[in-house]
């Protein structure tokens, strides 16, 4: 968005909202008449949550590990998207790279997109190509769900390793309240935020957030740009009807990095800020969402609650992806020129019934629903991506020569594709005896895909079907305490489900299936509360080269994963905080080979064995606040043959805020305070690092009014 624009959008918010020196600071009441309260600024096991089930059940009763982040527990702690908000949870860890959209995930032993599912509100946008773009901006969010383990029983195929719900800030009753925050940084980054809502009458109120960042970035030509928009308006109809009419807006050009060549095998920190890119690399997403949602409270036993939305999707890539030594020749070999262009529209409706009611003379509650999308997704690009020049070009490693983009192959419409999507879905909790209730659920998901080859003018369908299923056992020790057990099953695409190729289209999905048990407990005079969860799943169905026919796939692959999660909350004396979570996984193949060559035993790969975080703060007093942050992630291995490392880190982040006046707040954080050189993630195998941006500074200025 241009920056006048932006700048016009909030001056007008500004002017058209009631300036009152006597309104409170901003408070987030809860909006829906029906939903959990996620406006609340402090969450616990007892807050209802979004993404272990849609019984609006709390963390206590529900048989799962769940965590949630409120916004503005993100925000305090200087989180600068949500991917960097997520990976303070417990046991998730971020495997993004410009070639997955910079929002890839690794949980519980399962890696990427097609295991780890990304919602916007409680919508899942269809991954075509392996690439998800949206959410990223957290100045919006009122609060972050987190489901870990399988959950297709819940929201379809593609959740095996966690669940992320991104729940945006909601429209509130009351008067209207804003708040304006400007910030500057370390390699001139930029920001300019307004967050505005309340009443525009008495059954008419709204909510409207943008948020304008830009950056020079830290490598050479690392330029940024990210603008977002989020508006909803909410109509109370009558007490038990309302509606609300939400708009998200997201354009994003990402640092254009593909990461820091290895040489000879190792890491040099003097090329950390290289960029081996050409000139005319592009790299830009741009996702708009509208959500039309009603909630009707048909009686005092039935509510029916319907959501419309249409999604839509525009991704670019521009680049020469792979910057590799060649050991022969001793020199940096530029090659891998793609150009891709993915366009992608979803429209779609979700209706669910949830019913208070006695089964067999118990307490119980039951969901069902019924949700349909159809879903359209078109591919350009220069594929087979045949370079000018086969192998690569040599290019100067200390002083490289950008050069253009050049291929062999040109760029051009490949292919368009068509799917229907139609699931019924249904869950219950009962309460079997005072103490113990059972929850349970199930799914059928139907999929039709027609894809058009426009290259060689030829088409192909397929239908795909999966059921999942879960049940589940929680017993309520105290009002504070209770254990659980659970099984859940979930199903994958063996690619992006949107967009099989024909030789794709054979298989069926993966299928996993997980045990898992936990305890959960609030002490302390509920100051305190931890969570442990221990599991246990296997997949089955992976795909496999054929070792009698490389060009071939087998669908005989099977992965184990088993881990343990813990997580600490503590509210301690002399307003101190303290938050801290741990995980384990052991994750291996029981059954893969690739390129003939067997890798039972192995480790995935972007997968840690141990990850951990801690965050401690302290409210020194009623004007000032500090906090400091570690974040701890194991080594691991960029290649199935488990030859290639990534060394773990451990990195340092603190923040500052001060009150300065009553209504302006100063705020400064610290990232990565020791400049610690690390990789977050790898490309090409592991012979690129993506690094973690060195020591920087951010301050803010927030206004309300």
């Amino acid at each position: 968005m241009n920056k006048y624009l932006f700048s016009s959008l909030c001056l007008l918010a500004i002017n058209s909202a009631h300036a009152d020196d006597s309104a409170p600071s901003l408070m987030l009441p809860a909006a829906n008449i029906t939903a959990p309260q996620v406006d609340a600024e402090h969450i616990d096991l007892k807050t209802a949550t979004s993404a272990g089930s849609r019984l609006n059940l709390n963390s206590l009763e529900t048989p799962a590990s769940v965590e949630s982040l409120s916004g503005e527990r993100i925000r305090a702690r200087g989180d600068r998207s949500v991917q960097d908000a997520v990976t303070r949870t417990t046991g998730i860890t971020n495997t993004a790279t410009p070639g997955n959209g910079g929002s890839s995930y690794s949980a519980r032993g399962f890696v990427g997109q097609g295991s780890v599912m990304q919602l916007y509100d409680g919508i899942r946008m269809y991954s075509g190509a392996g690439t998800v773009t949206f959410p990223v901006d957290d100045w919006s969010v009122e609060r972050i769900d987190v489901l870990r383990g399988p959950a297709s029983v819940l929201y379809g195929e593609g959740a095996t390793g966690a669940v992320i719900n991104v729940i945006p800030k909601k429209p509130f009753s009351g008067e209207i309240e804003n708040h304006l925050r400007v910030g500057y940084g370390s390699y001139d980054s930029q920001q300019q935020a307004l967050d505005s809502g309340g009443s525009l009458t008495d059954t008419l109120s709204y909510r409207l957030n943008l948020n304008h960042i830009q950056s020079n970035g830290w490598i050479d030509h690392g330029d940024s740009e990210s603008t977002f928009i989020s508006a909803a308006l909410r109509w109370q109809a009558r007490d038990d009807l309302a509606f609300t009419l939400s708009h998200d807006y997201g354009d994003q050009e990402p640092q254009n990095d593909f990461g820091v060549p290895l040489i000879n095998g190792r890491y040099h920190k003097s090329l950390r800020d290289k960029n081996y890119n050409v000139r005319d690399a592009k790299l830009h997403y741009n996702d708009q969402w509208t959500r039309l949602n009603s909630e009707w409270q048909i009686n005092d036993d039935l509510v029916a609650s319907n959501e419309l939305y249409y999604l839509k999707a525009q991704r670019r890539w521009q680049n020469a992806e792979n910057h590799a030594w060649d050991q022969d020749r001793q020199t940096l070999m530029r090659s891998g020129y793609y150009s891709i262009k993915h366009q992608q529209e979803q429209v779609g409706d979700r209706q669910t019934f949830t019913l208070d009611h006695d089964l067999f003379g118990l307490e119980s509650k039951t969901l069902v629903g019924a949700d349909y999308n159809r879903i359209h997704f078109d591919l350009h690009s220069n594929a087979p991506y045949k370079d000018v020049v086969t192998g690569g070009t040599p290019i100067d490693m200390n002083h490289p020569d950008r050069g253009e983009f050049t291929s062999n192959s040109p760029y051009r419409d490949q292919f368009k594709t068509t799917t229907q999507q139609v699931s019924l879905f249904a869950e219950n909790r009962t309460q079997l005896s005072e103490q113990l209730s059972l929850v349970t659920g199930v799914r059928r998901d139907i999929v039709h895909l027609d894809r058009d080859d426009l290259i060689e003018d030829t088409r192909s369908d397929r239908s795909l079907s999966a059921n999942s299923w879960k049940v589940g056992l929680v017993y309520e020790l105290t009002p504070d305490m209770s254990v659980y057990a659970q099984q859940a099953t979930s199903v994958d695409g063996v690619a992006g489900l949107i967009s099989l190729y024909p030789s794709e289209q054979g298989f069926d999905m993966a299928r996993a299936r997980q045990t898992e048990v936990g305890f959960k407990q609030m002490f302390w005079d509920q100051r305190g509360e931890w969570t442990l969860a221990a599991y246990h799943i296997v997949k089955k169905d992976l795909l496999t080269p054929d070792p009698n026919n490389p060009g071939n796939s087998l669908q005989v692959g099977q992965q184990s994963s088993n881990g343990l999660e813990a997580s600490l909350d503590l509210q301690l004396p002399d307003r101190w905080q303290l938050q801290a979570n741990a995980a384990f996984v052991r994750a291996e193949y029981d059954k893969f080979d690739d390129e003939g060559v067997s890798r039972k035993g192995n480790r995935p790969t972007d997968v840690p064995r141990r990850t951990a975080n801690l965050w401690l703060s302290k409210t020194i007093s009623d004007d000032l606040n500090a906090g400091a942050g570690v974040r701890y992630v194991d080594s691991r291995y960029a290649d199935l043959a488990n030859t290639v490392v990534l060394p773990s880190y451990t990195v340092v982040d603190a923040t500052v805020s001060w009150k300065a006046l009553p209504k302006t707040t100063l705020g400064l954080r610290l990232n990565n305070l020791f400049n610690r050189q690390y990789a977050v993630s790898q490309y090409n195998s592991g012979q690129q690092w993506i690094m973690g941006e060195p020591r920087s500074f951010f301050v803010t200025a927030d206004y309300t009014f």
